[in-house]
């Protein structure tokens, strides 16, 4: 089977195509830069989201749409400017990825498009599956609610359409976990905020294995939660990860200093969502990494 992916390139793209790669399949990249790419067996690269280009043209036989295009939210201090750019990024490319698909004679079958649980309230009580209905009103969840209205126009051209919603992934060059690891790295770690924030994360090892389950399930449709079914405290994570580490857990980092640094952004790290993985639990999936403190230790121990 052949696949498309945008944003093919970044940190769950790469782990991605890798997987797709090591089970028979073909990928196409779409990219604005596809000459700096060096070819690959079964990786084709396409041009895309530039003046005048057609990617559309270049696609033929195509099983899967893929979306994972979007600049970072952990990109910088979110200023007007940086959320309009956010917003903008993933909009824009999602408008497009639907645009392709619609222009193709032959549909794919499922067209996945990343998202994220920012989209559920935050709460330290409550514990949210795909059917939950409490969202919160900050420029994170606004920004998922219009990032899944747009992907859900694939559906007007008989597609299946899964709105892949990413916890917190975890990996050890990349995402959020070098950030989290270098107070601990540095003997400073500690907890941050109340500590009882909620931390819904996963392995990106699972990232990659759950897109491919989603694409080969054509039953699953809509939101699906990717998430390791055990969600943690923020303080559990801390202590295990200086357990991991062999660093102590020590320093807090109190909440008015996180706001003070990051601003708006502090969200991200100062409130939390326990999520649970019902679609995939209920379709049979099987985690690699269910738990935090193995997870932790495949990304520094291996």
């Amino acid at each position: 089977m052949k696949a498309v992916i945008s944003g093919g390139t970044g940190f769950v793209g790469t782990a991605l195509t890798e997987e797709l790669l090591n089970n028979g399949y073909e990928v196409s990249i779409l990219t604005r830069n596809p000459d700096k790419h060096e070819s690959r067996k079964n990786v084709s690269y396409v041009k895309w989201l530039s003046e005048g280009s057609r990617p559309e043209e270049d696609l033929n036989e195509v099983d899967i749409f893929i979306n994972l295009a979007g600049e970072s939210i952990n990109s910088g201090r979110w200023t007007e400017e940086r959320k309009k750019r956010i917003l903008k990024s993933r909009i824009d490319a999602t408008r497009e990825m639907v645009r392709i698909l619609e222009n193709l004679e032959d549909k794919p079958s499922v067209f996945i498009n990343a998202s994220a649980i920012g989209f559920y309230e935050a709460s330290d009580s409550k514990t949210h599956t795909e059917q939950s209905l409490d969202t919160s009103s900050n420029f994170l969840a606004e920004t998922v609610k219009r990032w899944e209205a747009e992907a859900s126009k694939a559906k007007d051209s008989g597609v299946r359409t899964a709105y892949t919603r990413f916890g917190i992934i975890l990996g050890k060059d990349e995402g959020a976990l070098p950030k989290m690891a270098l107070p601990y790295k540095l003997f400073a770690g500690g907890t941050v905020g109340s500590g009882k924030q909620w931390m819904s994360w996963i392995h990106i090892g699972d990232i990659a294995k759950a897109i491919r389950f989603v694409i080969e399930n054509k039953a699953i449709e809509g939101p699906v939660n990717l998430t390791a079914p055990t969600p943690v405290t923020m303080k559990e994570l801390g202590k295990t990860l200086g357990d991991v580490l062999n660093r102590p857990h020590w320093i807090p980092a109190p909440g008015f200093a996180i706001k003070a640094a990051l601003g708006e952004m502090s969200t991200l790290i100062l409130e939390g969502q326990k999520v649970i993985p019902e679609v995939l639990n209920e379709n049979g999936y099987t985690f690699q990494y269910p738990h935090l403190k193995e997870a932790l230790q495949e990304i520094y121990h291996q």
